[in-house]
């Protein structure tokens, strides 16, 4: 007779792994979280001390980074990715990121590094004040390879109707700040598997380290330094440096008479990226429109702002380039 595990679903595996993240998704709760875990749903309540709050939303994934992360066996940094892609998109419009749900779909379901996935995304959210109230965890067999996997996830932040930051307030004259990032982040990974890694292999010494582990380091989380500049400074646009790069991500929050233009010898830019440059045959250009190149977020901030927006973040930041009037344009002087 024939079983579900035969066709490829492992039930007791689902279970078993059900079981192994059940404390660390619970260790995220507060008592504002609504429900009970393996539940149908969950809620978060709404935080006392808005007038008009929204609620807004991002969702996300971790891309092709997935891929190297299967070559290499290396799980632990990808849920800080995934929350940082989701929690860093809702802070560039102002917003408190508050509750999230993952998405992961495996061919063969192993509880083991299940757990490490659902335990880095719940370490993640600790560190961004985030409840990871649910989530599901899908077997496809004869869809994906057997360790084959894909991760996303959704998160819900909240912000005063009115606090929205749009770029609305974007002027000629204003400072563009580049607060850093140290690695790739979780964008330009089919470009890295497509030029740099058939050139080299995963335990190849690159600078920072072993390749596996400098191209799969977990994003750095920048909501709550972000959190902290909007209680600091008015701030007049923020961009999350993903795919698209700089150019691609600060143009969406320009105003259509107004340019930035961003010079990259203001920042230190971490060695990865020459590398990948260097191995993988990629023109500066390439690099800039895929890569952060160093510069993970951005906000745009008064002149006579930058000195409290630096020390409110806390973390590395440079002004990057200024604003000026034009039509909408980033301009890089690579």
């Amino acid at each position: 007779m024939a079983t579900y595990k035969d066709a490829g679903v492992d039930l007791e595996a689902a279970d078993e792994a059900v079981d192994r993240m059940r404390a660390h998704v619970t260790a995220t709760w507060s008592a504002d979280v609504v429900g009970g875990f393996g539940g149908f749903a969950a809620g978060i309540k709404i935080p006392r001390g808005y007038s008009e709050p929204v609620l807004m939303m991002s969702t996300d994934g971790v891309g092709t980074k997935a891929e190297v992360a299967r070559r290499a066996g290396l799980f632990d940094g990808l849920g800080w990715d995934l929350v940082a892609m989701c929690a860093d998109d809702l802070a560039a419009a102002g917003a408190r990121p508050l509750a999230m749900t993952d998405y992961l779909a495996v061919g063969k379901l192993d509880p083991d590094w299940v757990e490490r996935i659902v335990s880095s995304i719940a370490a993640a959210c600790t560190a961004c004040d985030v409840a990871l109230i649910g989530g599901e965890t899908a077997e496809h067999p004869g869809v994906m390879e057997a360790d084959e996997f894909d991760l996303a996830g959704a998160v819900v932040g909240i912000v005063e109707d009115g606090h929205v930051v749009d770029g609305a307030a974007v002027q000629p004259g204003q400072a563009v700040l580049g607060l850093h990032s140290p690695n790739l982040r979780s964008n330009g990974f089919s470009l890295i598997r497509s030029a740099v890694l058939p050139k080299i292999g995963l335990d190849e010494p690159l600078t920072d380290g072993p390749a596996a582990e400098v191209l799969l380091a977990g994003s750095v989380l920048y909501s709550p330094a972000i959190q902290r500049l909007l209680a600091a400074v008015p701030v007049a646009a923020m961009a999350h440096v993903t795919g698209g790069g700089i150019a691609g991500n600060l143009r969406r929050v320009l105003p259509s008479t107004v340019d930035a233009e961003v010079d990259p010898a203001t920042w230190s830019r971490p060695a990865v990226f020459d590398e990948i440059a260097d191995i993988g045959g990629i023109d500066t250009t390439t690099m800039f429109q895929t890569f952060n190149m160093g510069v993970g977020f951005i906000a745009v901030v008064d002149q006579s702002s930058v000195a409290a927006a630096r020390e409110a973040v806390g973390i590395d930041s440079t002004v990057i380039g200024q604003t000026v009037g034009g039509s909408g344009e980033v301009r890089i002087d690579a």
